[in-house]
């Protein structure tokens, strides 16, 4: 019975060998529950996802046995490309919105895993037995419910890292195959794409534990000459985050107004550019003010790929500074952009 959080998987740097093999799907994870016409989306911290996906639940009634518990992915599919910003615009309040959206960009669901089947938990089944039987559960499974492609082949496995990533997906996700399953443990292995770039830190907000650095916020030129707002750069140590505050007090500015994002304060201005502090339904009463910096230097941040072209998907992880770079050398023709694959090649198997 829901809620159940799902299994999590840790980062490493390699794809480990003698595992079973799936491709990282970048959408919402969901923990699907079916007892007869009762269906239920769990997300990853249990709470229900089932109003925001009307459409899917429809499907899965249709599609999926009668009394069983799915692990797998919530995802929007757009030209042949996961869109994960279609995906968030799902969570609105409006149950007219949701309707609207649930048939303007549909949904589909990617199963990976299987928690319970009839009357049998399957919780301390190994994961090569879990397969099988989801295997056979779903077998003829149609859209928009389809069965994650899997192998245990690591050549396989290396050949799907580089050519998916053109797809929207985002690694690869590597399980032991004697593995029972383990609600929010780091059981599994995560190996994700990452890159680097140059980017200009041109602000900074404070931690929540005090007066010291809680991210930075990082910026590209774009092809006008004008500093966007790509995102932030947060994990570091205490010890450094209150060294950080010393050594960018020399560009801290006391005056905003000749800053590159000093209209950030005002709604309209978010329309012509790309701005930290962005008001949305996901910050909330957040505070999100940030001091001001001259936008003079220059770090090297790693970042697994961009959404929508425009700004990080994740938060940027800091390298080091590059006193060798200039600020205005930082733009977005620095970017490597994967080759497209076509999302229908990798889930067409499936049905």
């Amino acid at each position: 019975m829901p809620p159940v959080k799902p299994m999590l998987a840790k980062s490493v740097a390699k794809i480990p060998p003698g595992m079973h093999y799936e491709a990282k799907w970048d959408g919402f994870r969901a923990i699907v529950f079916r007892d007869g016409d009762e269906v239920e989306l769990g997300s990853r911290t249990g709470k229900t996802l089932t109003r925001y996906f009307p459409e899917l639940v429809a499907a899965l009634k249709e599609r999926i046995p009668q009394r069983c518990v799915l692990d797998g992915e919530i995802v929007i599919a757009r030209e042949g490309r996961l869109d994960f910003d279609a995906l968030t615009e799902r969570i609105h309040p409006a149950e007219s919105r949701v309707r609207t959206l649930a048939e303007r960009t549909p949904a589909s669901f990617v199963a990976f895993d299987l928690l319970a089947l009839d009357d049998h938990a399957l919780l301390d089944v190994p994961l090569s037995d879990r397969r099988a039987l989801l295997d056979r559960a779903l077998d003829g499974v149609t859209p928009p419910v389809h069965l994650a492609p899997a192998t245990t082949d690591i050549e396989v496995a290396r050949e799907w890292f580089e050519r998916y990533e053109g797809a929207g997906l985002d690694g690869i996700v590597a399980k032991p195959l004697a593995l029972p399953y383990l609600p929010d443990e780091r059981a599994m292995f995560k190996i994700k794409h990452e890159r680097t770039a140059d980017v200009v830190v041109a602000g900074y907000r404070l931690h929540k534990s005090g007066p010291v650095v809680g991210s930075l916020l990082l910026g590209l030129y774009d092809d006008h000459g004008v500093l966007q707002h790509v995102g932030v750069a947060a994990a570091f140590t205490m010890k450094r985050r209150a060294e950080l505050i010393e050594e960018l007090a020399p560009l801290r500015m006391t005056d905003v107004s000749g800053h590159p994002w000093a209209r950030w304060a005002e709604e309209s201005a978010h329309e012509e550019a790309r701005l930290p502090g962005a008001p949305s339904r996901w910050s909330g009463k957040k505070d999100l003010s940030w001091v001001p910096l001259r936008p003079e230097r220059v770090a090297e941040v790693a970042y697994d790929h961009m959404e929508n072209g425009a700004r990080f998907r994740h938060t940027a992880r800091f390298r080091r500074w590059r006193p060798d770079r200039t600020p205005e050398s930082c733009t977005y023709a620095q970017l490597e952009e994967p080759v497209r694959y076509d999302l229908t090649e990798i889930l067409g198997s499936t049905g």
